[in-house]
Protein backbone atom coordinates (compact mmCIF):
# COMPACT_ATOMS: atom_id res chain seq x y z
CA UNK A 1 0.00 0.00 0.00
CA UNK A 2 2.89 2.35 0.73
CA UNK A 3 4.28 1.90 -2.76
CA UNK A 4 0.85 2.56 -4.29
CA UNK A 5 0.84 5.88 -2.43
CA UNK A 6 4.32 6.72 -3.67
CA UNK A 7 5.93 6.18 -0.25
CA UNK A 8 9.30 4.41 -0.35
CA UNK A 9 10.55 2.76 2.86
CA UNK A 10 13.76 4.40 4.16
CA UNK A 11 14.80 1.26 6.01
CA UNK A 12 13.40 -1.89 7.59
CA UNK A 13 13.88 -3.09 11.15
CA UNK A 14 14.04 -6.87 11.33
CA UNK A 15 13.22 -8.03 14.86
CA UNK A 16 14.79 -11.30 16.01
CA UNK A 17 14.94 -13.22 19.27
CA UNK A 18 17.62 -15.64 20.35
CA UNK A 19 14.90 -17.98 21.57
CA UNK A 20 13.31 -18.22 18.13
CA UNK A 21 16.65 -18.77 16.41
CA UNK A 22 17.51 -21.58 18.83
CA UNK A 23 14.14 -23.12 18.03
CA UNK A 24 15.02 -23.03 14.32
CA UNK A 25 18.34 -24.62 15.26
CA UNK A 26 16.66 -27.66 16.79
CA UNK A 27 16.16 -26.66 20.42
CA UNK A 28 12.92 -27.84 22.02
CA UNK A 29 10.36 -25.33 23.27
CA UNK A 30 10.97 -26.29 26.89
CA UNK A 31 14.71 -25.68 26.45
CA UNK A 32 14.63 -22.19 24.91
CA UNK A 33 15.49 -20.51 28.21
CA UNK A 34 18.63 -22.65 28.55
CA UNK A 35 21.79 -21.18 26.95
CA UNK A 36 22.63 -23.15 23.80
CA UNK A 37 25.19 -21.54 21.50
CA UNK A 38 25.21 -24.58 19.22
CA UNK A 39 21.45 -24.42 18.54
CA UNK A 40 21.69 -20.66 17.99
CA UNK A 41 24.46 -21.11 15.44
CA UNK A 42 22.42 -23.72 13.56
CA UNK A 43 19.35 -21.51 13.58
CA UNK A 44 21.17 -18.46 12.28
CA UNK A 45 20.50 -19.50 8.67
CA UNK A 46 16.86 -18.59 9.21
CA UNK A 47 17.73 -14.99 10.09
CA UNK A 48 20.25 -14.78 7.26
CA UNK A 49 17.52 -15.77 4.79
CA UNK A 50 15.18 -13.10 6.15
CA UNK A 51 17.95 -10.54 5.69
CA UNK A 52 18.54 -11.72 2.12
CA UNK A 53 14.80 -11.51 1.42
CA UNK A 54 14.66 -7.88 2.52
CA UNK A 55 17.70 -7.11 0.40
CA UNK A 56 15.83 -8.49 -2.63
CA UNK A 57 13.64 -5.39 -2.33
CA UNK A 58 16.64 -3.03 -2.44
CA UNK A 59 16.63 -2.39 1.30
CA UNK A 60 19.47 -2.88 3.76
CA UNK A 61 17.75 -3.91 7.01
CA UNK A 62 18.69 -3.15 10.60
CA UNK A 63 18.43 -6.12 12.94
CA UNK A 64 16.98 -5.59 16.41
CA UNK A 65 17.57 -8.27 19.04
CA UNK A 66 14.53 -8.35 21.30
CA UNK A 67 16.40 -9.40 24.43
CA UNK A 68 15.00 -11.90 26.92
CA UNK A 69 16.35 -12.28 30.47
CA UNK A 70 17.40 -15.84 29.61
CA UNK A 71 19.71 -14.72 26.77
CA UNK A 72 23.33 -15.37 27.69
CA UNK A 73 26.22 -13.02 26.89
CA UNK A 74 27.82 -15.73 24.72
CA UNK A 75 24.63 -16.06 22.67
CA UNK A 76 24.31 -12.28 22.25
CA UNK A 77 27.96 -12.01 21.19
CA UNK A 78 27.58 -14.81 18.62
CA UNK A 79 24.47 -13.28 17.09
CA UNK A 80 25.88 -9.76 16.91
CA UNK A 81 29.24 -10.81 15.48
CA UNK A 82 27.64 -13.09 12.86
CA UNK A 83 25.29 -10.40 11.57
CA UNK A 84 27.93 -7.66 11.66
CA UNK A 85 30.18 -9.83 9.47
CA UNK A 86 27.39 -9.67 6.87
CA UNK A 87 27.72 -5.89 6.88
CA UNK A 88 24.38 -5.48 8.62
CA UNK A 89 23.78 -3.17 11.58
CA UNK A 90 22.42 -4.92 14.66
CA UNK A 91 21.24 -3.50 17.98
CA UNK A 92 20.45 -5.11 21.33
CA UNK A 93 17.01 -3.82 22.35
CA UNK A 94 16.09 -3.92 26.05
CA UNK A 95 12.78 -2.03 26.13
CA UNK A 96 11.17 -4.66 28.34
CA UNK A 97 13.64 -3.87 31.12
CA UNK A 98 14.63 -0.25 30.45
CA UNK A 99 11.68 1.23 28.57
CA UNK A 100 12.56 3.75 25.86
CA UNK A 101 16.17 3.92 27.05
CA UNK A 102 16.59 0.34 25.94
CA UNK A 103 16.13 1.22 22.27
CA UNK A 104 18.15 4.45 21.93
CA UNK A 105 20.89 2.79 19.86
CA UNK A 106 18.29 1.28 17.50
CA UNK A 107 16.53 4.63 17.12
CA UNK A 108 19.82 6.30 16.22
CA UNK A 109 20.56 3.63 13.62
CA UNK A 110 17.13 4.12 12.05
CA UNK A 111 17.49 7.91 12.05
CA UNK A 112 20.87 7.67 10.34
CA UNK A 113 19.53 5.29 7.70
CA UNK A 114 16.67 7.70 6.97
CA UNK A 115 19.03 10.65 6.64
CA UNK A 116 21.38 8.76 4.31
CA UNK A 117 18.55 7.82 1.92
CA UNK A 118 20.68 4.97 0.59
CA UNK A 119 17.89 2.40 0.15
CA UNK A 120 16.10 2.18 -3.19
CA UNK A 121 12.97 0.09 -2.74
CA UNK A 122 11.92 -2.04 -5.70
CA UNK A 123 9.05 -4.56 -5.86
CA UNK A 124 9.94 -8.21 -6.25
CA UNK A 125 7.58 -8.63 -9.22
CA UNK A 126 5.60 -6.69 -11.79
CA UNK A 127 1.92 -6.81 -10.82
CA UNK A 128 1.00 -7.32 -14.47
CA UNK A 129 2.46 -10.83 -14.37
CA UNK A 130 -0.10 -13.60 -14.05
CA UNK A 131 -1.17 -14.55 -10.54
CA UNK A 132 0.53 -17.92 -10.93
CA UNK A 133 3.81 -16.30 -11.99
CA UNK A 134 3.71 -13.99 -8.97
CA UNK A 135 3.01 -16.88 -6.60
CA UNK A 136 5.86 -18.87 -8.10
CA UNK A 137 8.27 -15.96 -7.65
CA UNK A 138 7.36 -15.62 -3.99
CA UNK A 139 7.63 -19.33 -3.32
CA UNK A 140 10.97 -19.81 -5.05
CA UNK A 141 12.76 -16.54 -4.29
CA UNK A 142 11.46 -15.71 -0.80
CA UNK A 143 10.55 -19.10 0.65
CA UNK A 144 13.25 -21.25 -0.97
CA UNK A 145 10.91 -23.72 -2.70
CA UNK A 146 11.90 -25.73 -5.76
CA UNK A 147 8.50 -25.21 -7.36
CA UNK A 148 4.80 -24.81 -6.58
CA UNK A 149 2.06 -27.41 -6.61
CA UNK A 150 -1.60 -26.32 -6.91
CA UNK A 151 -4.61 -28.35 -5.77
CA UNK A 152 -7.46 -28.55 -8.28
CA UNK A 153 -9.53 -26.11 -6.20
CA UNK A 154 -6.69 -23.57 -6.31
CA UNK A 155 -6.23 -23.92 -10.07
CA UNK A 156 -9.95 -23.42 -10.65
CA UNK A 157 -9.95 -20.30 -8.47
CA UNK A 158 -6.94 -18.81 -10.28
CA UNK A 159 -8.62 -19.37 -13.62
CA UNK A 160 -11.80 -17.67 -12.40
CA UNK A 161 -9.86 -14.72 -10.96
CA UNK A 162 -8.13 -14.25 -14.29
CA UNK A 163 -11.44 -14.44 -16.19
CA UNK A 164 -12.91 -11.76 -13.91
CA UNK A 165 -9.99 -9.46 -14.73
CA UNK A 166 -8.43 -9.43 -11.27
CA UNK A 167 -5.21 -11.27 -12.12
CA UNK A 168 -3.22 -8.01 -11.93
CA UNK A 169 -3.70 -7.71 -8.15
CA UNK A 170 -0.73 -8.29 -5.83
CA UNK A 171 -0.37 -11.44 -3.76
CA UNK A 172 -1.09 -11.70 -0.02
CA UNK A 173 0.23 -15.14 0.93
CA UNK A 174 -1.50 -17.01 3.76
CA UNK A 175 0.98 -19.51 5.25
CA UNK A 176 2.38 -20.65 8.56
CA UNK A 177 4.46 -18.14 10.49
CA UNK A 178 6.51 -20.95 12.02
CA UNK A 179 8.55 -21.69 8.92
CA UNK A 180 9.80 -20.01 5.76
CA UNK A 181 8.01 -22.84 3.96
CA UNK A 182 4.35 -23.89 3.93
CA UNK A 183 5.12 -26.66 6.44
CA UNK A 184 5.52 -25.57 10.07
CA UNK A 185 7.76 -28.55 10.85
CA UNK A 186 10.47 -27.38 8.41
CA UNK A 187 12.75 -25.22 10.55
CA UNK A 188 15.83 -23.17 9.72
CA UNK A 189 16.26 -22.48 6.03
CA UNK A 190 14.34 -25.13 4.06
CA UNK A 191 15.22 -25.45 0.37
CA UNK A 192 14.30 -27.59 -2.60
CA UNK A 193 10.83 -28.55 -1.33
CA UNK A 194 7.41 -28.32 -3.01
CA UNK A 195 5.33 -25.32 -1.94
CA UNK A 196 1.69 -26.45 -1.92
CA UNK A 197 -1.25 -24.11 -2.57
CA UNK A 198 -4.51 -25.74 -1.48
CA UNK A 199 -6.89 -22.90 -2.37
CA UNK A 200 -6.97 -19.29 -3.55
CA UNK A 201 -9.31 -16.49 -2.51
CA UNK A 202 -9.96 -13.07 -4.02
CA UNK A 203 -10.23 -9.97 -1.83
CA UNK A 204 -11.13 -7.49 -4.57
CA UNK A 205 -12.10 -4.76 -2.12
CA UNK A 206 -8.79 -4.93 -0.26
CA UNK A 207 -6.99 -5.43 -3.57
CA UNK A 208 -5.28 -8.79 -3.02
CA UNK A 209 -5.21 -12.33 -4.30
CA UNK A 210 -4.84 -14.67 -1.30
CA UNK A 211 -3.21 -18.06 -1.93
CA UNK A 212 -3.64 -20.36 1.08
CA UNK A 213 -0.64 -22.64 1.55
CA UNK A 214 -0.38 -25.74 3.69
CA UNK A 215 -2.30 -26.34 6.90
CA UNK A 216 -3.03 -23.02 8.57
CA UNK A 217 -5.69 -21.60 10.89
CA UNK A 218 -6.44 -18.17 9.43
CA UNK A 219 -8.48 -16.88 12.38
CA UNK A 220 -6.42 -17.07 15.60
CA UNK A 221 -8.11 -18.95 18.42
CA UNK A 222 -8.41 -17.54 21.93
CA UNK A 223 -8.12 -19.56 25.17
CA UNK A 224 -11.18 -20.23 27.32
CA UNK A 225 -9.46 -18.35 30.15
CA UNK A 226 -7.70 -15.21 28.80
CA UNK A 227 -4.34 -14.33 30.38
CA UNK A 228 -5.70 -10.83 31.12
CA UNK A 229 -7.86 -12.29 33.88
CA UNK A 230 -4.73 -13.00 35.91
CA UNK A 231 -3.12 -9.58 35.46
CA UNK A 232 -3.49 -7.13 38.36
CA UNK A 233 -2.16 -3.67 39.19
CA UNK A 234 -1.98 -2.47 42.81
CA UNK A 235 -2.25 1.03 44.26
CA UNK A 236 1.50 1.53 43.84
CA UNK A 237 1.32 0.83 40.13
CA UNK A 238 2.99 -2.59 40.43
CA UNK A 239 1.79 -5.04 37.79
CA UNK A 240 1.59 -8.74 38.58
CA UNK A 241 0.47 -11.82 36.67
CA UNK A 242 2.31 -11.13 33.43
CA UNK A 243 3.97 -14.56 33.52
Amino acid sequence: KCTKAGIKPATTVLVATIRALKYHGGAKLKELSTPDVSALEKGMDNLKKHIENIQLFGIQPIVAINRFVSDSEDEIHLLKSTIEKMGIQISLVECWEKGGRGAIELAEMVQKAIEQKSNQFAPLYNVNLSAEQKINLLATQLYGAKNVEYDTVAKTALKKIDELGWGHLPICMAKTQKSLSDNQSLKGRPEGYIFKIREVELASGAGFIIPIAGSIMRMPGLPEEPAAEHIEIDNNGTISGLF
